[in-house]
């Protein structure tokens, strides 16, 4: 079927890992007949869990699509991980909702995964309806995670059903509250039963709590509400999408989605309360003129598609779209905003988990896929020539956990930065470089869980095996009094020989890089080999005397010296410079630099004192405290990067992952003997390596 904007709905689940997102879109596709069977996350076979990894962990890593018809509507329905390394799908997805399902299970309440979700929200000021899930299942009290819910967010939340459960507080039925009407499951279908009498009491006192937040969303209503007069089923539906809208109301739904128990509930509420792509706040864009402006949504304005996804496979590459206005077809000439060209789109699908389904047309609101466009990047607009603008970039979080990526095999280097590029495309939330300077690949990401699952696709798609280590610190030197030296470089051979002297002064330098300096009198030393002494100093620096690590605040003064007029060639002044380097430096007391970095830690309160102690631990020192306004504390500190290589994985414990951080090098600062020590050592190890 085709349908206009008005009959779209686009909703993201949210929640915690292991909640029940992937099972409860499995049901509302089995429900709604998009499904054949009722797939199950543990047999790997459901419509979003495709992956091979998903499949092999039981667990969601992508972001997947599910398109729900039901009455009359198409609800686009975007299933998330719940797992924090894998945020930025979830980011993904709320980029192009109109609206969030946060999961909630019976047994846990409002957990790590839904207060997070609901922040993601809150800063998009995105509607959003409550589901508590899994409340036929051992120990699950809908009570008590109700209650968690109603503790979090007051009056605000507003349940549209009411729970029928037996003497083990199991629910076995639900009430729907403003229709007044109880469901049960009998034999995978939902039937209706009689209400039972000793919920008619919760059913009035539920049915007035909503009365009232109807009221609220109006004067006339308020009005009407005083009177005592009761509003029209029209009336209140309206009443409650308004409170949806303004984020007035926050709807709770309950249910089983292994049992179907509470989802049809869920998908009626999504298609009464939840807004359609027209009636969505607008977008915030850059216009042709770099200018931020205001940009509404409409099915009669210029063709416009936003690409929040981009996935590729042995068959090809799609890129992922919402169409924000107008309405796309396969050949449309549109221009990317990020490059200023002119493309033509590809054919166009739309997308059911792994399968596509090819279509002539997506209408403005609706999300499918373009085929085989390489140019396009997850975060580009493709617009009509006539009307240029830019969506704003995803917000994704800073990397903040570093690996070093070796292959097993030596010589497949190459095989895994290919390997990374592509699955870069996919993923933005991580970014890798060669350093030069440590010698090796480092993969920068949002955890240990994503690295994994990045070894595991090197392995299985691109047929190269690679194993992840902790990343070299890039140590420096200095030295920390002045020496003056002789660098003597004389070799006697048939014919021309070999002839360099300079005298070089070593003192610690002000800048960075290496400071050189002549002070030769009387053409001791020729201006012509001024050069190669200081190609031999440049040289030499790069290598300390102690482990190895490139010395800077380094200034060194030819001063003295004595040439052979037919045996000095500037080859022989440069090796007479970097003997100098060599004998004068150990001297020179030497001194190993750490790098440093400055942390910002943003955690709730209550982890203040296990923070400081750890930072403590780590050889930081606290800056400051300040408040963000939301109840978390931002902890400033510097802290060697040496010891922050786990420090993404250790404040997740050490917070149950409410905390989050940014960490950035400022400096280098003189370590103490024990760093220095384990510096020299490891260094030494390396040598051993490499020999």
């Amino acid at each position: 079927m085709s349908y206009s904007a008005q009959n779209i709905r686009n909703i993201c689940l949210l929640g915690h890992g292991s909640n029940g997102k992937t099972t409860l879109a499995e049901n509302m596709l089995y429900l709604t007949g998009g499904s054949i069977r009722m797939g199950s996350p543990v047999d790997g076979n459901t419509v979003c869990d495709y992956d091979p990894e998903e499949i092999r962990r039981q667990i969601s890593i992508s972001l997947a699509v599910a398109p729900v018809e039901y009455k009359g509507c198409k609800i686009n329905v975007l299933d998330t991980p719940g797992y924090f390394d894998f945020c930025g799908e979830a980011i993904e997805a709320l980029s192009v909702s109109g609206a969030a399902v946060i999961v909630c299970s019976a047994k846990a309440g409002m957990s790590v995964g839904a207060e997070k979700a609901w922040e993601y929200c809150e800063s998009r000021k995105m509607p959003r309806i409550l589901y508590i899930s899994k409340t036929d299942e051992e120990n699950s009290d809908y009570n008590a995670a109700f209650a968690t819910l109603r503790e979090r967010f007051g009056k605000n939340i507003a349940p549209v059903v009411a729970p029928i459960w037996d003497a083990d507080k199991k629910v076995i039925g639900i009430i729907d509250v403003l229709h007044k009407r109880a469901y049960e499951m009998q034999n995978g279908k939902r039937v209706e039963i009689q209400v039972p009498d000793d919920k008619l009491a919760v059913l009035d006192e539920l049915y007035d709590a909503l009365k009232e937040s109807v009221a609220e969303t109006s004067e006339e209503f308020m009005d009407k509400y005083f009177n005592g007069e009761d509003f029209t089923y029209a009336e209140m539906v309206q009443g409650l999408r308004q409170g949806v809208r303004d984020l007035s109301l926050f709807p709770v739904v309950c249910g089983s989605a292994v049992q179907g128990l509470g989802t049809l509930m869920l998908l009626d509420t999504i298609v009464d309360l939840v807004p359609n792509p027209l009636e969505g706040s607008p977008e915030v864009v850059e216009n042709a003129d770099g200018e931020l402006e205001e940009y509404v949504l409409s099915d009669r304005a210029y063709p416009c598609a936003y690409v929040f996804k981009t996935t590729s496979d042995q068959y090809g590459k799609y890129s992922y779209v919402k169409v924000l206005s107008g309405s796309i077809t396969p050949d449309m000439p549109m221009v990317n905003a990020r490059t200023g060209e002119t493309m033509k789109l590809g054919r166009l699908y739309v997308v059911k988990g792994k399968k596509t389904e090819e279509v002539k047309e997506l209408v403005c609101g609706d999300i499918g896929a373009v085929a085989k466009m390489d140019a396009l990047k997850t975060g580009d607009t493709l617009c009509d020539s006539r009307k240029v603008i830019k969506v704003a970039p995803l917000p994704l979080p800073e990397p903040c956990y570093s690996v070093a990526i070796a292959p097993k095999t030596k010589g497949q280097e190459d095989k895994i930065a290919a390997g990374l590029t592509r699955l870069n495309e996919e993923d933005l939330t991580f970014n890798w470089m060669s350093n030069a300077e440590t010698r090796q690949m480092v993969v920068s990401g949002t955890g240990d869980m994503q690295m994994d699952v990045l070894v595991s696709k090197l392995k299985n798609r691109f047929s190269v095996e690679a194993e992840l280590s902790i990343p070299r610190v890039a140590y420096r030197e200095k030295i920390r009094k002045k020496v003056e030296v002789q660098g003597r470089h004389k070799k006697q051979s048939g014919g021309h020989g070999q002839f360099g002297d300079v005298k070089i002064r070593f003192e610690p330098g002000e800048s960075e890089e290496l400071e050189f300096c002549e002070e030769v009198f009387g053409g001791a030393v020729p201006k012509n080999y001024f050069p190669a002494v200081e190609k031999g100093l440049r040289e030499a620096v790069q290598h300390g005397v102690l482990a190895g690590y490139p010395v800077v605040n380094l200034k060194a003064t030819l001063y003295d010296g004595s040439y052979h007029p037919v045996d000095s060639s500037e080859m022989a002044f440069k090796t007479a410079a970097q003997l100098a380097y060599k004998a004068g430096l150990p001297d020179a007391n030497p001194t190993i630099l750490e790098p440093i970095g400055e942390l910002k830690v943003t955690i709730p309160d209550s982890y203040m004192g296990d923070i400081i102690g750890d930072l403590n631990k780590r050889r930081g020192r606290v800056m400051g405290m300040n408040p963000d306004g939301k109840g978390n504390q931002i902890v400033e500190a510097e802290v060697p990067m040496a010891e922050m290589m786990t420090y993404a994985i250790d404040l997740r414990s050490m917070t149950q992952s409410r905390g989050s951080f940014t960490f950035h090098f400022v400096r280098y600062e003189e370590a103490p003997p024990v760093a220095q020590q384990k510096a020299i050592d490891a260094a030494k190890a390396i040598q051993d390596l490499d020999n």
